[in-house]
């Protein structure tokens, strides 16, 4: 096997890893903000790592400006109906809880959410294509990573079900657009507004109240 394969495979074993881990530490153990903390710094080590091998990673994985506005254009008429669904069933079962919290999250959150989708989309998707005698149709491909993105958010069921759904879209347009920064972007408003009005959720407490912010 060449050692670009044993690369690829490497980096799927650590995506699969870190989801057995937010299991472990944030749904058992309760310990939200040190998952958060610990994965982004794992995950921002590992780039940079990468980076310094190969200064062309970082464009191949898709942190560049290139195609941001097109990526940017081609998920706004989802992301407007998205939230405009979410106010609806919020409103319907009064589980809306806006607070002034939702503004850091809406500028937290997009990090987060670029992390995740290089986690997931990058990683699993983009090496999952990449594979040498690769067979695998990009249909079977999204499919496969959507339903990683999607178990990792269980036991969340309208959740699993709502980033299923997302993750087609965001996958299928990566594919074509490879930019983390716009997929990011809307990972992090649309799971932010998700959490405050669907699920009647606050996580700016859940996450940093344990450290008294």
């Amino acid at each position: 096997m060449k050692a670009e394969n044993k690369q690829r495979i490497f980096e799927i074993i650590a995506v699969l890893i870190t989801g057995v881990g937010k299991f472990i530490f944030m749904d058992w153990l309760n310990w939200r903000a040190f998952y958060v903390i610990g994965a982004c710094l794992f995950w921002i080590g590992f780039v940079i790592y990468r980076y310094r091998r190969d200064e062309n990673i970082l464009a191949h994985w898709g942190f560049t400006k290139t195609n941001f506005k097109a990526t940017f254009l081609m998920l706004l008429p989802l992301g407007i109906l998205s939230v405009a669904v979410f106010f609806l069933i919020g409103n319907y079962f009064d589980t809306i809880i806006i607070n002034k919290n939702i503004f850091p999250i809406l500028l937290l959150y997009p990090i987060w959410g670029v992390i995740q989708q290089f986690i997931v989309v990058a990683l699993v998707a983009g090496n999952l294509r990449d594979m040498e005698n690769n067979k695998m149709s990009n249909v079977v491909i999204i499919l496969l990573t959507s339903i990683v993105f999607a178990v990792v958010h269980f036991p969340f069921l309208t959740l699993v079900g709502g980033t299923f759904l997302l993750a087609l879209v965001y996958t299928t347009i990566y594919l074509k657009k490879k930019n983390l920064y716009a997929l990011g972007l809307y990972h992090g408003w649309l799971g932010a507004f998700y959490f405050y009005t669907i699920v009647g959720r606050d996580p700016w407490a859940e996450v940093f109240g344990v450290l008294g912010l």
